[in-house]
């Protein structure tokens, strides 16, 4: 175990049990929800883990605040919803156009890295949130290649689809199709993303970037050229973005600029990243899981609360379905007031 999780365990016992529990809980997932929503969930949490721990890279072990992270995913989404549409629903497509969309995001990624990472941390910010917000108009404009605000809808391999069906009847009550299967395939690809930026930021390259974040003059005082390391952690975040833009088009069979380019998103990774906690790579587990179950229930919660609580009034009027953005703004600031350094961050703290 140790050595598939490149040396770096979780260092707490409860953050273990922690992620032990969401693993099972998304490895069972098909057959302990049922109906197609809580799979939608499910899948959108897998893959936002991927997005999230990829940030984490970024920002959290590189110290690069980057608003263009959103970019990278929607140029892996929209390579695999053009390949699609154009050439067909086949597996050739896909891998074209993940490969195409690969080759983008990692040519962008560096030269964006080698122009802006000689500017002062706020200016790179500033320049990367101009480049995304471009991206997204352009996207848009390009209406006959990207299907410009509606999107692209597309096809996936039989394999995948939910006609098929590998065997008759039910496993554990389960009809087992090709909506299953895609999930199972999304989840060990996850994993296995999951587990190489795990080796990433534990390698000899992974030091070197923790060592320019804790100070880059002293980095660049010893001999590391730290535009050249942060350039390499530019383009690793941003291909391992990509892969995750590309699986979650696959998933929704569906790519549009309001899916994956969206600067909501990009605030939505941050808050993840910060509930989970930065620099550990592991808080990009809870914190995407908390936050994505947050936003897809919180408001079907929030409505069994106010049937329940009719009779008092104002109080019940406090939870009313169409306010759930104040209750997860309220669930951010109680989770950084009482874990200033993220779940992760906090736990491991506490063990030591």
């Amino acid at each position: 175990m140790p050595r598939i999780l490149s040396g770096d365990l979780p260092r707490s016992r409860i953050l273990a049990a922690l992620l032990l529990l969401t693993l099972v809980v998304l490895a069972v997932s098909p057959f302990l929800f049922h109906g197609p929503r809580a799979l939608a969930v499910a899948g959108k949490v897998l893959v936002f883990i991927v997005l999230v721990a990829s940030y984490d890279l970024l920002l959290g072990y590189t110290g690069i605040v980057s608003f263009a992270h959103t970019m990278f995913f929607g140029i892996g989404a929209y390579g695999v919803a053009i390949a699609s549409t154009t050439i067909g629903s086949s597996w050739s497509a896909i891998a074209l156009g993940t490969g195409a969309a690969l080759l983008t995001s990692l040519v962008l990624a560096a030269v964006v890295g080698l122009v802006s990472l000689r500017v002062r941390a706020i200016f790179y910010a500033m320049i990367t949130l101009a480049i995304a917000a471009a991206f997204q108009t352009l996207v848009s404009q390009l209406s006959d290649l990207t299907g410009g605000e509606d999107g692209l809808s597309f096809g996936v391999p039989h394999l995948l689809s939910p006609a098929f069906r590998p065997f008759p009847g039910r496993l554990f009550g389960v009809a087992v199709d090709g909506g299953i299967i895609g999930y199972y395939l999304l989840f060990m690809v996850c994993a296995a993303l999951f587990l190489a930026l795990l080796r990433i930021v534990n390698s000899p390259f992974g030091r070197v970037l923790q060592a320019i974040r804790e100070n880059a003059f002293r980095a660049e005082a010893i001999g590391f050229r730290t535009v050249v390391y942060r350039s390499g952690s530019n383009v690793l975040a941003a291909a391992f973005a990509t892969l995750a833009g590309a699986l979650y088009a696959l998933w929704l069979r569906y790519n549009g600029p309001d899916t994956t380019l969206s600067f909501e998103i990009m605030l939505n990774i941050l808050l993840m990243l910060v509930i989970g906690g930065m620099g550990t790579l592991y808080g990009a587990v809870p914190g995407a899981a908390i936050f994505v179950l947050a936003q897809s229930y919180l408001q079907d919660g929030l409505r069994v609360l106010h049937h329940a609580l009719s009779g008092l009034g104002p109080v019940a009027a406090f939870f009313q379905p169409d306010r759930w953005l104040l209750w997860l703004g309220l669930l951010f600031v109680l989770s950084v007031y009482y874990f200033p350094t993220g779940i992760a961050g906090r736990l491991r703290e506490r063990e030591r």
